[in-house]
């Protein structure tokens, strides 16, 4: 591919099956998405669309957008980061292999998100991801990246190479977790497009419709703990309730002051149809809820 007269490096093949799971042979690259322009729609009517600063939703069967709120807005992703943390871990490693909590993990910083690990736990894969999705434990996320890439900041390069493959080309990750950096960032869309890619992983979602989850594991002295972690996501505690014919399979929660309330979703309609929801950046939790329910109740059946 040239533009300008210069070979461009590393340019999408539009023909190609590494970039879209699904993808038949028969189709080019956005065949299987859902594909529009930075024009904003579906705001009439809508009372809390002024509550959050970008939002989308996006009926992944059909391939159509059905909501657009600023989706090209380059805003900070919070702990919505770990949806693509999760999926390199789940592709790239052994979900039985066990991880030593490192000092840096067990101490990501002041007011941190933490599942509760210590320096030196023995812990699975697999339980540091429910740590991460459920309880979105920074610790989680740095003890996962240091096991796959042999740091946050290696693995940082990691995530940044894979979501240019999905067509991700607005952001820039610097760590695992989504703790603010100026440089840490994404758009509504983007999102869409790593979530869409994670959700066709079954383990993914087996995470993240999961409403608790039992860790066992050992710690620096060898004895056993035994931790429960808990979804933070609204709708699978209980604290709210999606819209009639509209049935919740999972998300990803995000808070930061930088970054407002986020929540990434999945959920089915009554034709049994996938719809990708986002909100980022809503003012509060209340607020968060419900402008998901407006999307959901009026873009989503």
């Amino acid at each position: 591919m040239t533009g300008c007269g210069t070979k461009i490096e590393n340019a999408y093949d539009t023909y190609s099956t590494d970039y879209i799971n699904g993808y038949n042979g028969s189709n080019y690259f956005a065949s299987n998405l859902c594909v529009t322009n930075d024009v904003n729609f579906g705001q009439d009517n809508m009372q809390f669309a002024k509550t959050a600063e970008g939002a989308g939703a996006f009926n992944i069967d059909t391939h159509q957008v059905l909501y657009s709120q600023n989706l090209f807005e380059k805003l900070y992703p919070a702990s919505t980061t770990k949806i693509l943390t999760a999926y390199i871990i789940l592709k790239n490693c052994d979900l039985n292999a066990t991880v030593t909590v490192s000092h840096d993990a067990a101490n990501p910083g002041h007011s941190s998100s933490v599942c509760g690990l210590k320096e030196g736990d023995v812990i699975t894969v697999q339980d540091l991801l429910y740590g991460l999705l459920l309880e979105s434990g920074n610790d989680a996320a740095i003890a996962l990246a240091e096991y796959c890439s042999g740091s946050a900041e290696e693995f940082a390069k990691l995530m940044n190479s894979t979501a240019k493959s999905f067509g991700a080309t607005n952001s820039n990750f610097v760590n695992p977790s989504g703790l603010p950096d100026e440089n840490h960032y994404t758009t509504i869309y983007d999102m869409y497009l790593i979530f869409s890619n994670a959700i066709s992983l079954e383990s993914f979602v087996a995470i993240i419709s999961s409403q608790t989850h039992d860790a066992a594991y050992t710690n620096a002295q060898g004895a056993a703990v035994s931790k429960t972690f808990k979804n933070t996501c609204g709708y699978l505690t209980g604290a709210y309730t999606a819209p009639e014919n509209v049935t919740v399979t999972g998300g990803k929660t995000g808070t930061t002051g930088e970054a407002g309330h986020c929540l990434v979703l999945l959920s089915q309609n009554a034709k049994n149809e996938r719809i990708i929801s986002i909100v980022y950046k809503a003012d509060g939790k209340k607020d968060l809820y419900s402008f998901m329910n407006e999307i959901l109740s009026g873009f989503a059946n």
